[in-house]
């Protein structure tokens, strides 16, 4: 799009279509085979696959993220570029519009600590003041940033979930913010693969930032322009991490775990739960799930469980 709109005499309605343009996804850096694809869970189709992958990784994969530029660079050489990309935002488009380049930086830090959470502005401000009372931002400060940083295509809002259309739930529940890709919060919070290995709790934050980019990208590919997706959490604390509803009704439920190891029995119990109650109203008249998943980081199979569950190594996950 051209970059002063203020010249631009047509809107492009009816002509032209934006299109939301992410970082490349595993399957686009040859990370994933792609045997497992989106489109077909959709259609009703799984095939088991094979591609072992370790927790280690999984850490590389999120410090270097899905630049075009890394393509090919060793590691030493990959792993400066979110570095260099945070760094030219902080100098130059931030100043650009006229705001704060240490107040985007007290933020983005604030939300890397906060990463696939759902903080409140009061919140976000507690952790960017340091503990200072006199450097605390006001609500309406940080929304400012936050909106600033979704129009540079660094966050991006993911809503929760309600089936019906009309449920106010869908617009009472507090969006989570995600960075588009996890190599910025890895970036932000100085963290280098071998960190992340000694803190499997931030890398599991990270590899949920991956996730949601590669979904968000092979979501992109598939026919429909109410596509979306969203996450799920009711009022007695059951959670669902994503939900992917497709523009014709069809969903998915997917829960994302870092290792193979945590798609257990407990955690299926959880998602059989979330399916029962969601699906066993007749009133509200919700069809059946095209699929329940668990998304996993470390792992060497896809495969079904006995319950039904799909458990896929995101090393093979595709469009």
């Amino acid at each position: 799009m051209p970059k002063d709109q203020e010249k631009i005499h047509h809107s492009g309605t009816g002509r032209m279509a934006r299109m939301r343009m992410w970082p490349m996804s595993l399957s686009e850096s040859g990370e994933s085979t792609g045997a497992v694809s989106l489109k077909a869970l959709f259609d009703g189709v799984f095939k088991p696959a094979v591609r072992q992958t370790s927790v280690q990784d999984v850490a590389r994969w999120c410090c270097r993220g899905g630049w075009p530029a890394n393509l090919g660079l060793d590691d030493e050489f990959a792993l400066e570029i979110p570095d260099e990309y945070i760094g030219s935002v902080l100098d130059v488009s931030i100043p650009k519009l006229g705001k704060n380049s240490e107040i985007a930086l007290s933020l983005l830090k604030a939300l890397g600590t906060n990463i696939s959470q759902a903080p409140t502005y009061s919140t976000l401000a507690d952790d960017m003041s340091y503990g200072d009372d006199d450097r605390r931002p006001d609500a309406k400060t940080v929304k400012s940033y936050i909106e600033m940083l979704q129009d540079l295509y660094l966050l991006f809002d993911l809503d929760g979930w309600e089936p019906p259309l009309r449920s106010k739930r869908r617009v009472r529940t507090k969006p989570k913010r995600y960075f588009v890709d996890p190599s910025l919060p890895a970036a932000v919070l100085g963290a280098s693969p071998h960190m992340l290995l000694r803190d499997t709790q931030t890398l599991g934050g990270l590899f949920e930032v991956l996730c949601l980019r590669d979904l968000n990208v092979y979501l992109s590919a598939l026919p429909g322009a109410g596509n979306r997706l969203s996450y799920y959490r009711d009022e007695k604390g059951l959670e669902v991490d994503v939900i992917i509803e497709m523009s014709d009704g069809r969903w998915g439920a997917i829960e994302i775990k870092l290792s193979d190891l945590k798609a257990n029995d407990d955690n299926a119990a959880k998602l059989l739960a979330f399916r029962d109650k969601i699906c066993g109203n007749p009133c509200a008249q919700v069809r059946e799930p095209e699929f329940m998943m668990f998304l996993v980081g470390r792992g060497s199979h896809a495969y079904r469980r006995d319950d039904g569950i799909l458990v896929v190594p995101i090393a093979t996950l595709g469009a």
